[in-house]
Order: structure tokens, then sequence, then C-alpha cells
């Protein structure tokens, strides 16, 4: 009984150690911020509107944008439906130095930056495993804005300057999949940590111009257009934080259920004057004795018959066994094995109200129904 409530107080003080993580249930909001990865993007031409080398309205060369690692920002309020389904609005920041405008009459090494801003409507669902630890995926579709600031100089010898600097919109999207660890000191708050990939949809052509100048006494010839640049793919690592404003409290701890009581070990039964036959009442004690036999692990059940003191020594010490016999034999009736039980008779001996010689006792007249174990 003692290991059985060490067990149980056990159970019960680990159950805060074991708290899981929660799906959202109302309102919270977020952030992350990481690093971001820009796929190159081919540039289709630079498409003059006159001037150039008298090509005008026709596209002149192509090219390819390449980018260095860059960062990636973002915040996001949104609403959970308490079954791991949830929906946000997300605003975002990405930004990538330009390492190389390639394959153009004009490569060299630029100065410039690719800067896009989006507004996203998100759908996510968290899978309740639960564990602190929580996956969820997603997907969004919005807006974005991105300004390429380009300013590219081939160098003296062949001096072609291209340069742009304009913001092109176009329809956004992306897809998620992160974990969530719930910090169980704070309930609601949750570190993130998510892969995500960001596109937007069809060519975007900005507004620049090349600059030309072929000689050294020639003047410069400056030359309007449009740079074509195909849609641009952004792969990101964030850490993030978010923070449920409404967190269910968590599950009371079971009940402590107090162990059964052992069954009685010990029976009483009582018998009339001069008498070894059982009374209605009787016969109940003996039943419940032979049920609760059941229940524990014994040994043997001791059957032991006593009288009072009324009538001769000898005669008493008859009664006492008929009496345990016939509460041995009702035990068997009921189930419990013959060879389990001892029979014994004390007769006016180990009175249970002691009393002087010749006086009937009700008390005294009794059998003792004993399960050793």
């Amino acid at each position: 009984m003692k290991l059985r409530t060490v067990l149980l107080a056990a159970t019960v003080l680990a159950a805060p150690i074991a708290a899981k993580a929660q799906v959202v249930d109302g309102l919270y909001v977020g952030a992350g911020a990481g690093f971001n990865y820009k796929q190159d993007q081919d540039v289709s031409g630079f498409q003059p509107l006159g001037g150039f080398f008298g090509l005008t309205g026709t596209s002149v060369g192509g090219g390819k944008l390449r980018y260095d690692g860059g960062f990636v920002g973002l915040a996001s309020i949104g609403y959970g439906l308490g079954n791991g389904l949830r929906f946000e609005l997300e605003g975002n920041y990405r930004q990538n130095d330009l390492s190389r405008w390639s394959g153009t009459p004009f490569p060299a090494n630029p100065h410039g930056t690719n800067q896009t801003y989006g507004v996203m409507v998100n759908a996510l669902y968290d899978f309740d495993l639960g564990f602190p630890v929580m996956p969820y995926i997603g997907v969004g579709a919005g807006y974005a804005w991105t300004t390429l600031s380009s300013f590219n100089n081939t160098g003296v010898n062949f001096p072609y300057i291209a340069s742009t600097n304009d913001t092109e919109g176009a329809f956004a999207y992306q897809a998620m999949l992160g974990i969530s660890y719930a910090i169980q000191q704070v309930p609601g708050l949750y570190l993130t940590a998510e892969y995500r990939f960001f596109g937007t949809a069809g060519t975007q052509n900005y507004n620049g111009s090349i600059t030309t100048a072929l000689t050294a006494t020639r003047p410069l010839t400056f030359t309007p257009g449009t740079f074509k640049v195909d849609p641009q793919y952004n792969h990101a690592a964030l850490l993030g934080i978010r923070y449920a404003f409404y967190t269910p409290p968590p599950p009371p701890p079971p009940p402590v259920v107090a162990p059964a009581p052992a069954p009685a070990r010990s029976y009483l039964v009582f018998f009339d004057w001069d008498k070894a036959t059982l009374t209605d009442r009787a016969r109940q004690i003996i039943s419940e004795a032979a049920q609760n036999s059941t229940r524990v692990q014994y040994t043997r059940i001791e059957v032991n018959g006593y009288t009072d003191t009324s009538g001769p020594k000898d005669y008493n010490q008859r009664l006492s066994v008929r009496r345990a016999q016939s509460v041995a034999a009702e035990l068997v009736r009921h189930g419990v094995p013959r060879q389990a039980i001892t029979i014994q008779g004390f007769g006016e001996t180990n009175l249970l109200v002691p009393t002087a010689d010749g006086v009937r006792e009700p008390q005294n007249r009794r059998v003792e129904i004993v399960i050793r174990s």
C-alpha cells in the first residue's frame, strides 16, 4: 500500500512537467527574422525607347541578376480557431544585394539592392501531437512591391552605364513549414523555427537607362528604357516568437484516488442461547466474509466457536464446535474451499464480555471468522 501511495504522489507531482503545447484559440501576434536566399533572376533585355545606336524599340542583350545572401523580417497578427487551424495577416520585408549582372553587353559587378515588401494573408495548421513541440504548415497569398536599385559601370575601355531605381508590384505567394515550442513558464508564448518559400508571379518591367560614351571626345548618350526581369523566388530560414493572448488553462491534475480500503479480516457471527443454527443476519455476515476472502491473498480461514458461561463446561465445548461447523458449512456453500478452513471450539473460554459463571451473555455466544494472510 505504501508503494502504491508513493507512485500515485509521483504521478501527480510530475503532471506540470508533462504539460504540452496547446493549439491557438483566439487572437495572437508573431514576429520573425532570418536569412533570405534569392535565386538568380533572368533579365530578358533592355528595351530602349530610342537613341541607342539607332535601335529604337529593339531589345538589346539579356542577362542574369545574381544576389548575395540577404535578410528577411516579418510580423503578423492572427486568430486561431482552437482546432489547429489559424489565419493571419502578415507584413514582410526582404533585402538582397546584387553581386553580379552577367550576360549583357555591359557585364560588371553592380552596386545595388533588391528590396521586396509584401502583405500576405496566410492559412496555417498546427499538428497537436501532445508534446511541447508542435509542427505546422501553411500557405499564403498577397501582393508584393519590389524596388530594384542598380548602378552598373563597365569601365573606361567600354564605358556603358546601366542603371535603374524603380518599384514594381506583383501577385505574391508563399508556403511555410515550421515547428513551435511552448514556453511553459509563460502560457501562450512560443518560439518558432521555420522554412519559407516566397515567390512573385509574372515578368516585371523596371524603368531605367543606359548611358554610353564611345570615345573620349564623343558626348554621353542617354537612352531611357525598361529592363524586363523574370519572377523572383526566395528561400528563407527564420527564427521567431509568437504570443497567444488567450491560452486555455492546463487541465487540472487527476484527482488523488484514495486506495480502496482493505477488506475486513475478522467477522463475528452471533447465536441464540443454546443454539447452533444460523439466523438470517448470521448468513449475511458469512456471505460477506466469503466474498471478501476472494479479494485478498490468504493462507487459511479460521472458524472459532464460543459460548457463554451458562451450562456445563463439557456441553459448552461441544456446542462451540457445532457452531463453528455450521459457519464453516455456510462458507463452503458460498464457494470457500473446505481445505482452506480450520475449525476450533473454545467453549466458554476467551469471553468477549467477561461474566460470572452461569450468565447468559449474547455477545459471548459467537463464532469468529478470521482470514489469515
